[in-house]
């Protein structure tokens, strides 16, 4: 999970700004899948800062052409990553399609939206990477339709050892704006947190499936 540092601290920064990123290890808040976590992440809200929006959009696009060149199709991760996925096909002038979580209920029950030829090659976008199990689903839905899935770019990664592992045995490069280190770096500089709060955030991206048991 490679980041430039200059760019991930920006980025950082920009989510305490707009409180996308929330700070809270008094009074953890609940993931939907039940985990005790002292931080929550709603990057959705960067859509609503055309600065920021524009910002990430052009780092998204210098990114891609650093690490994977001009790929055939830029592919959005439902529901998060979609908008962003589309501004950076727009930039870049490619085929956009987005990968529903689950299979539609109905009508064609199309797991990817769009046109998307077996044989392209595809760069996957996503908003943020916890554990990245749900990401990987979105990979393997494009592989299995034949698609050459370059690598995924991110927003923000938690760093979690989970995550590191899953991409790591699935062989999929991942590359993100920003990450949990430096949301702590810019935390700091801005007083958002005390040197207690650091220790407890640690404990937590280190075992965050034991560390509510102690609250």
């Amino acid at each position: 999970m490679k980041q430039n540092k200059e760019t991930a601290g920006k980025v950082a920064d920009f989510l305490l700004q707009i409180k996308a990123i929330k700070l809270n290890v008094a009074s953890p808040f609940t993931w939907s899948s039940g985990l005790k976590s002292p931080i929550y992440c709603d990057n959705r809200k960067t859509l609503s800062y055309p600065t920021i929006r524009t910002y990430i959009r052009q780092e998204f696009v210098r990114l891609i052409h650093d690490e994977f060149g001009m790929p055939d199709v830029i592919a959005g991760v439902a529901t998060g990553a979609i908008a962003h996925g589309a501004l950076i096909a727009q930039d870049m002038g490619l085929p956009f399609v987005y990968v529903r979580t689950s299979e539609k209920a109905h009508g064609l029950s199309n797991l990817i939206e769009g046109v998307v030829e077996s044989g392209q090659s595809v760069v996957v976008v996503e908003d943020l990477i916890s554990t990245g199990g749900s990401s990987l689903k979105a990979v393997e839905a494009l592989t299995n339709a034949g698609c050459k899935v370059k690598g995924m770019i991110a927003i923000f990664t938690y760093q979690l050892p989970s995550a590191i592992e899953n991409f790591k045995n699935a062989k999929i490069p991942l590359f993100t704006l920003s990450n949990y280190d430096a949301l702590i770096d810019e935390a700091v500089k801005r007083d958002y947190i005390t040197q207690s709060d650091i220790e407890s955030l640690i404990r937590w991206r280190e075992a965050p499936e034991h560390w509510g048991e102690k609250l």
